[in-house]
């Protein structure tokens, strides 16, 4: 064999290698590739529901029914505490926040001795911007139940977001003495510090 033939073997392995890898490549792609809905349902057993398509999508859509199917039942039980606080828990999920509370403020004056009610209260309330209402509702809880660790955790990142030094330290000092171990004091320690930090 010369020179030449040997240089043509060697470019004839190498291309053979090249396109025989792109060609691979292209099939496992095609493979891997989503598969139709008539696809899908073929290895599915039968009245199993619809797998893939846009599952965001279709979660967004069935949380919004759960949430006017719970807001029908609300607005039609209005002396029924679960209902009340199911949509309220619901729309809280959503993010609409204005609306949880309307559903919760419903619940409390139902029962206005529950304390997790009271909390949800100054939870909404606290992640709808409306600090003075959340510390309201937040103290009510834990006047109740001053050992309530959401109510107490809730008071403290509240106090911290109004800018209240001093009940913010006493606050963080009542949750590190219950839960000395709680995941949220590393972070409110921080916050202190940064206020009481002379400007």
């Amino acid at each position: 064999m010369n020179k030449d033939n040997l240089m043509f073997a060697i470019i004839g392995l190498l291309l053979g290698f090249i396109i025989g890898f792109m060609v691979h490549s292209v099939l496992s792609q095609h493979e891997s590739a989503p598969r139709g809905p008539t696809q899908q349902t073929q290895s599915m057993p039968p009245n199993h529901p619809p797998v893939g398509g846009d599952q965001a999508g279709d979660a967004g859509q069935q949380m919004l029914a759960s949430v006017q199917t719970a807001m029908k039942q609300a607005r039609e039980n209005p002396n029924d505490f679960d209902a009340q606080v199911t949509a309220a828990k619901l729309e809280y999920q959503i993010q609409r926040y204005d609306q949880a509370i309307e559903y919760l403020l419903a619940a409390n004056k139902l029962k206005p001795t529950d304390v997790d009610t009271l909390a949800m209260l100054g939870e909404a309330n606290m992640d709808a911007g409306h600090f003075d209402a959340a510390e309201k509702w937040y103290r009510a809880a834990l006047l109740k139940k001053p050992d309530h660790m959401p109510a107490l955790d809730g008071l403290c990142a509240v106090l911290l977001s109004k800018g209240d030094a001093k009940a913010a330290e006493e606050a963080i000092n009542k949750l590190a003495k219950i839960d000395p171990t709680n995941q949220d004091l590393p972070e409110f320690r921080e916050k202190l510090a940064a206020l009481n930090k002379p400007k």
